[in-house]
């Protein structure tokens, strides 16, 4: 029997949300637009926050806790994204072409600060928490340690992608596996072991330390990616548009 014949509707959906993906250049502009408004905000909240003193002990502890949701957010939006599957949706295209990145397990050599502009690209809700919250700033509205600690958590989260990324090229040097290895960044072994290799679980990936609690998170809310959204891309034999292959 024909393979087309053999597709579930959920393929079909796929397939077709990709093919508008290949063929509308329009697609490529939304990660532009997001990535310009998420590091021109985070450079723009370091220059409105630089000035701002709130002492040693506070820019610590804003610090951390800025670190610890930041790891908790990505970890709660990459959740959602391996488990979407509105492909019908305006932006379903979007999502089919994220789901590419469990087929890849390798990516393209890129400059780090590549990966940090291009990947930030992805991170609508934070281009959008930030054309509300950067004004305020701006304003005076927020300031001192909630200022300082918007702009971390800003910084942080493009820089949990380059986490992300390092664990899936071969090219990492000593001091990035460092860094991982001190928990700074995410394990390279702790993601290839877990994420890639399991189901439904660990979805943080700064340093992956809010994991448990987001497993937790998971198992109530999805039956996992292993058997629902990574077998939609089953029949799909388009290019790696991630581009990171």
């Amino acid at each position: 029997m024909n393979k087309l014949l053999q597709l579930t509707d959920k393929q079909r959906q796929y397939n077709a949300a990709m093919k508008k993906y290949e063929n509308m250049p329009a697609y490529l502009w939304p990660g532009w637009v997001v990535s310009s408004i998420v590091v021109g905000g985070q450079a723009l909240l370091a220059v409105l926050v630089i000035p701002q003193s709130i002492g040693v002990f506070r820019q610590a502890l804003t610090f951390v806790a800025a670190y610890v949701l930041a790891d908790f957010v990505n970890g709660l939006a990459h959740m959602y994204m391996d488990n979407a599957d509105d492909y019908e949706a305006p932006w379903g295209s979007l999502v089919a072409a994220f789901h590419l990145h469990h087929r890849t397990p390798v990516y393209k050599i890129k400059p780090l600060i590549g990966v940090y502009w291009h990947e930030s690209g992805s991170k609508i809700w934070l281009a959008l928490l930030q054309v509300i919250l950067v004004p305020l700033v701006w304003t005076g509205g927020v300031s001192g340690a909630a200022a300082w600690g918007l702009f971390y958590f800003s910084v942080l989260s493009s820089i949990a992608e380059v986490s992300h990324y390092l664990c899936h090229v071969t090219t990492a040097n000593g001091f990035e596996r460092f860094l991982g290895r001190a928990g700074l960044l995410m394990s390279i072994r702790y993601h290839a072991r877990r994420h890639h290799t399991g189901d439904n679980i660990n979805y943080a990936f700064l340093n992956a330390m809010t994991d448990p609690l987001i497993d937790l998170i998971a198992k109530r809310l999805y039956v996992g990616y292993r058997t629902t959204t990574d077998t939609h891309y089953a029949f799909y034999t388009g290019a790696d548009t991630s581009n990171r292959k």
